[in-house]
């Protein structure tokens, strides 16, 4: 049904059906697009979820044309309201453009100016696009308001705090979301707030950026937009880059506004703090909960943003700033060099459940030692763990626990092996028993010196029911 009315959209702009449709790949949206083919001609169709939200699109992208500012034409709209389709500007994103200097480190002249040609727009597009907008057709707010605010810092809450663990003290964190709520919104604002203005979604086209993906935009501050390009954590912009857009933007904006940099610099950090946390609400959702590994693989470069932040002036938000680098100093959010193997190695209970894989990759190795002798089943060790050496002498003398080690070690070793080889960057293995105390962690505890001192690789040890953490690195 979905094809047959996009196929009569494109016969409705060309008069001929298309020779080719293909579904391109999506990036966390429930969106989806197809590329349309035919008679020399290419168009994107695109199927939404909600009409509003398309109706949001539409009216942006022909009011964004209106102003003279590049964002994709819409061609032809379905009756009902879910499908339309839209001028094709390839499959160049900024963030594609940006892989080279994004892998190396080093953005060059060229980067740094096409990055500041997409910050010059913005003003235009804040200040231009919102002159007789009718805000009413933003899907699902028609503006940046407390309730938004509340969202965005309670889905950082409850999607990413509480899924990696750290204890926090709940009235105080909401107490400093009150705090931050308040910076945020202690000015009015009129102008147009994109919402997701990152370099994902500019696609660079003839030579110039294009705009896409604003049917979230709503009235809301110019500083929010900024803190989102600037502060984009998979993009790894370097502090130099950085400097060149805000002056790019700030220049640009003397045509609309007049601020002084000291205070736009103030305000803008206290966004860019915001961003952040709605991005780690973000990455929790998509990486930790729906274990897609692109989102677990941005969390340490946002937890090292917000560190810096944090840094400028840590009285400002002293509870968050300690839950941050609580949570940046977990093993399995430390930045990892190019190409390094990681072998993350739990002990855990099988009465609290098989531990999560935040890597994405699915869960990797999972032992069970129920079957091996439990010296737990004794009063003298009821209370001491695998780590103990009379637990220790326990198992190696009355359990099979060697041979069992034996059976691990030569499945995790080719593991190992073929992962070095092919340059992967991530093994889990989880070594369950009843209590998560004796048997698993002494199976934990001798496969990660078993892998470290053989391959040399970083492990990370995790024993659940002890609370204890801790790296073997040859660095």
């Amino acid at each position: 049904m979905i094809q047959e009315t996009l196929n009569t959209l494109f016969n409705k702009v060309t008069g001929a059906l298309p020779v080719s449709v293909v579904k391109l790949t999506g990036d966390g949206s429930n969106r989806a697009y197809y590329r349309m083919c035919g008679d020399g001609c290419s168009f994107i169709g695109a199927v939404g979820t909600s009409v509003k939200e398309n109706e949001a699109f539409i009216t942006f992208a022909r009011r964004f044309r209106e102003c003279g500012i590049a964002a994709p034409e819409v061609l032809a709209v379905s009756d009902d309201g879910l499908c339309y389709l839209q001028q094709d500007l390839g499959d160049l994103s900024l963030f594609a453009r940006m892989k080279e200097s994004r892998e190396s480190g080093c953005f060059s002249q060229l980067d740094i100016d096409a990055l500041c040609a997409v910050m010059s727009q913005l003003p235009h597009i804040q200040f231009k696009v919102a002159q007789g907008l009718d805000f009413g057709v933003c899907y699902p707010v028609a503006e940046f308001d407390r309730r938004a605010v509340m969202w965005d810092l309670n889905y950082f809450k409850y999607c990413f705090l509480k899924g990696v663990g750290v204890e926090f003290d709940e009235k105080q964190l909401e107490d400093e979301f009150e705090a931050l709520a308040a910076i945020l919104l202690d000015e009015e604002a009129d102008t147009f707030l994109y919402r997701d203005f990152q370099s994902r979604n500019i696609m660079w086209h003839d030579e110039h950026p294009w705009f896409i993906d604003f049917q979230g935009g709503r009235k809301g501050p110019i500083y929010y937009d900024v803190a989102s390009f600037v502060g984009q954590a998979r993009a790894k912009y370097t502090p130099e880059a950085v400097v060149a857009m805000i002056d790019a933007y700030l220049q640009s904006l003397a045509a609309y506004k007049t601020v002084s940099r000291e205070e736009f610099m103030a305000k803008l950090r206290c966004f860019r703090i915001f961003r952040l946390l709605q991005n780690l609400g973000t990455y929790g959702y998509r990486g930790i909960i729906e274990h897609k590994k692109k989102f677990v693989e941005s969390i340490p470069a946002a937890l090292s943003q917000l560190s810096e932040l944090f840094e400028q002036d840590s009285s400002a938000f002293p509870v968050l700033t300690s839950i941050i680098n609580d949570v940046a100093s977990l093993p399995r959010f430390a930045p990892q060099q190019k190409g390094e193997l990681v072998v993350d190695v739990y002990s855990f209970s099988y009465r609290r459940g098989i531990p999560e894989d935040y890597s994405g990759n699915g869960g990797g190795f999972v032992f069970d030692c129920r079957a091996i002798h439990n010296p737990g089943r004794y009063e003298p060790y009821k209370k001491l763990t695998g780590m103990d050496e009379p637990v220790i002498k326990f198992l190696e003398e009355n359990s099979t626990i060697a041979d069992f080690l034996k059976s691990v070690y030569s499945l995790v070793d080719e593991m190992v092996e073929k992962y070095l080889e092919r340059g992967f960057s991530h093994i889990q293995v989880s070594f369950g028993c009843t209590g998560g105390q004796h048997r698993s962690v002494y199976s934990a505890e001798h496969l990660a010196r078993h892998v470290f001192e053989k391959y040399r690789v970083k492990v990370n040890v995790n024993h659940i029911m002890q609370n204890k953490q801790y790296t073997l690195n040859h660095k």
